[in-house]
């Protein structure tokens, strides 16, 4: 029986399989987890919490990429796929998705066009992906 990952692997395709590593996953959350705490902080600035959040949001939704057996070549997919890892739907990924375009934006181009309103909102998808992933037994 096919995985819905298998249609994204194979050459070309963003991601491959690769078995889980406990160690891993378990540092992808630590980080995750310490960032998400350390961008709710008010003393950080903006950017500082904006950049915080958007880590802790890609390192946990690695996390939940290997915990399902998978490796990805590209940055953006850990967060398309979170209907796939956690069940999580658009109204996650999308934020998600949207400030990993900023994150570019402001690292390649300088442009860092984030407000409070966008970080509230990346930080709760971020602590969405967190709750999902802690509530989930290891596969």
């Amino acid at each position: 029986m096919s995985s819905p990952f298998d249609a994204l692997c194979g050459p070309g395709g963003p991601l491959r399989p690769e078995p889980t590593d406990a160690a891993e996953f378990n540092g992808l959350m630590s980080s995750g987890e310490a960032r998400l705490a350390d961008a709710k902080k008010l003393q950080n600035s903006l950017p500082s919490r904006f950049d915080l959040a958007y880590n802790a949001a890609h390192a946990l939704c690695l996390a939940a990429l290997r915990r399902a057996g998978y490796r990805s070549s590209r940055r953006y997919i850990v967060f398309q796929v979170l209907p796939l890892t956690l069940g999580l739907g658009p109204e996650v990924w999308r934020v998600l998705d949207r400030a990993h375009n900023v994150r570019n934006r402001s690292e390649y181009e300088g442009d860092l066009s984030v407000d409070e309103r966008l970080l509230a909102s990346v930080i709760e998808a971020c602590e969405r992906v967190a709750s999902a992933l802690r509530a989930r037994p290891r596969q």
